[in-house]
């Protein structure tokens, strides 16, 4: 029975250890130094949103194909994963349009026809009269918002009725997980899934790993739909974007995308900024009193996961210890969760010599 030890959980690594026990011969251990339940600027996925909006290219867009499948089944058929169904609205500013065209900078999720239009079963363009002052067009669909802090408990959930064992635990070298299953016995494949942690992880050290710091403020107002804009009249670092999510779990107001910062402490300008944008967007989230009319639950920082270069998912033998990788997925670790981990368990299928399904 192969021995595999994931080390990481949040939502890349505990959605790795799902599926990787699904298939009933694997013993599974994940090794953590943070668990659902903490809260830690090394730790992201207690921070995300989460969402799903599209921001791959279509020629790499396979990993949010698959994965929109499954977390819109999930909203569907298991609420107690904590994911519901909600409308979805991007706006797109007439000055960003040209860098549109361009390719210069911005997601495919601001494109004017996004490969996106035919994943989304409702999808359909807005008209004139739905667009608010200063946006040139925008589109309409059906996505989902996740309630992380009941989603990754569900995901934990998941894998121990599937016999995973998760285990506290810091991990130096790469190579240490080799000896940390919870059976004592040899280990067979070590995913590594530690995220922004993969910049300081003995034998990985990866370079091209980098904090994309995003703040957000969380509030008990309900927006009657998700939207995000092209862009913003502020610091270019900064963004625009609301969503509620599932099951009491407030809405969030973004925020920013500042490459290479650490800095784990909201700053008050930024989030009075962050609101005020909100709005300007949809000033019916507070009713017409302008920011004053937010309920505030907190201010909250996180950290990003961005790779130069993007995800990395591939094998590779670290000593006499088989690695696969899944790290690297910046803003969209939801939304490419499952499938990644698809990917994942194909690569860990090829080192134990499996036949391909």
């Amino acid at each position: 029975m192969p021995n595999i030890v994931v080390i990481g959980a949040g939502v890349s690594g505990l959605t790795c250890a799902y599926l990787l026990s699904k298939q009933k011969d694997n013993v599974v251990t994940v090794i953590a130094k943070h668990m659902p339940g903490d809260y830690d600027i090394e730790y992201a996925s207690p921070i995300a949103g989460a969402n799903v909006l599209p921001m791959s290219t279509e020629k790499n867009s396979s990993w949010e194909r698959r994965s929109w499948k499954e977390l819109r089944r999930l909203a569907v058929e298991v609420p107690e994963a904590g994911i519901h169904l909600q409308k979805s609205r991007v706006y797109r500013r007439q000055e960003d349009l040209a860098n549109l065209k361009n390719g210069d900078g911005l997601d495919s999720l601001f494109l004017e026809n996004p490969w996106f239009k035919t994943l989304f079963d409702d999808f359909r363009e807005l008209t004139k009269e739905e667009l608010p002052k200063g946006i040139a067009s925008g589109c309409e669909f059906t996505s989902v918002c996740i309630n992380v802090m009941l989603y990754l408990p569900w995901l934990v959930g998941q894998c121990r009725k599937n016999g995973v064992v998760l285990r506290r635990g810091r991990v130096n070298h790469i190579s240490d997980a080799a000896s940390m299953s919870h059976t004592g016995g040899k280990v067979d494949v070590v995913v590594n899934a530690t995220g922004l942690m993969a910049s300081r992880l003995g034998g990985v050290m990866d370079k091209n790993v980098i904090p994309v710091r995003g703040q957000v403020v969380v509030v008990r107002n309900e927006a009657p739909y998700m939207v995000t804009k092209s862009g913003t009249d502020d610091p270019a670092d900064e963004i625009s974007y609301v969503m509620t999510r599932a099951a009491g779990g407030g809405t969030v107001l973004g925020g920013t995308y500042s490459k290479g910062q650490w800095e784990s402490q909201p700053d008050p300008n930024m989030a009075m900024r962050i609101m005020r944008r909100v709005v300007e967007m949809m000033p019916e989230i507070t009713n017409g009193q302008g920011v004053k009319g937010f309920d505030i639950i907190r201010h909250v920082v996180g950290l990003r996961p961005y790779r130069n270069g993007g995800v990395r998912i591939e094998k590779e033998k670290i000593g006499d210890t088989w690695v696969v990788h899944n790290y690297g997925h910046a803003g969209w670790g939801y939304q490419g969760s499952y499938g990644c981990a698809e990917d994942v368990v194909a690569l860990v299928g090829e080192v134990l010599n499996r036949p391909k399904l």
